[in-house]
């Protein structure tokens, strides 16, 4: 797979920057009280600029790098892992490399997408994207249609289990490893919750 170009690698890296800056000033000021002018200006572009990168002030919380990186490691899973364990191989293995910044900024997301109303509700929109991404994974695996009542029944209770599991680590005191959590949600997944 070749690299990207220097066009994309500059258009990457104003939307990264943009979305470091609309974070800092959530955490500063908080979400409601920050506008896309504070953060254009914080992070040098015009207003207009954001909404080239993003749609609405609720994506730039929402989009990141992970879908792609997620789901490559979801498709060289080892052949032999049942569907849920191949998710939590790719769970594992596309964290695995997070410095202390990336897992920061990635639970400072997190908690804005359970707790910011309008961000949840953007969430939920977007969750038929990462349903599609995981269920087409899921099919290059198994060979089936990635639009089977199976393959998408799968998708939704990984992603519901994952959900879940944020939810509650973000409701905890937050002493355990948010990606132990993560892998235990899936964990009791695969053993279809003990029963």
């Amino acid at each position: 797979m070749s690299s990207p170009g220097l066009r994309e690698r500059k258009k990457q890296k104003t939307r990264w920057s943009i979305q470091e800056h609309a974070l800092r000033l959530f955490r500063e000021q908080g979400y409601e009280d920050t506008t896309v002018d504070q953060i254009a200006a914080a992070a040098e572009v015009s207003p207009s600029t954001f909404f080239r990168y993003f749609k609405t002030k609720e994506d730039v919380v929402l989009q990141d790098e992970w879908d792609p990186i997620f789901v490559r490691h979801l498709a060289e899973a080892p052949a032999e892992l049942s569907l849920v364990a191949a998710m939590r191989y790719a769970l594992r293995e596309a964290l695995a490399d997070f410095d202390d910044a990336e897992r920061t900024k990635m639970l400072q997301r997190a908690n804005l997408m359970l707790r910011v109303p309008a961000v949840r509700m953007r969430l939920l929109d977007n969750m038929v994207t990462t349903l599609d991404l995981i269920a087409e994974a899921a099919a290059t695996r198994t060979g089936e249609p990635a639009g089977s009542a199976r393959l998408r029944a799968y998708a939704g209770a990984c992603c519901g289990a994952l959900l879940g599991a944020m939810s509650t680590w973000l409701a905890s005191d937050r002493s355990a490893d948010p990606i132990q959590v993560m892998d235990q949600a899936l964990a009791e997944l695969e053993s279809g919750f003990g029963s």
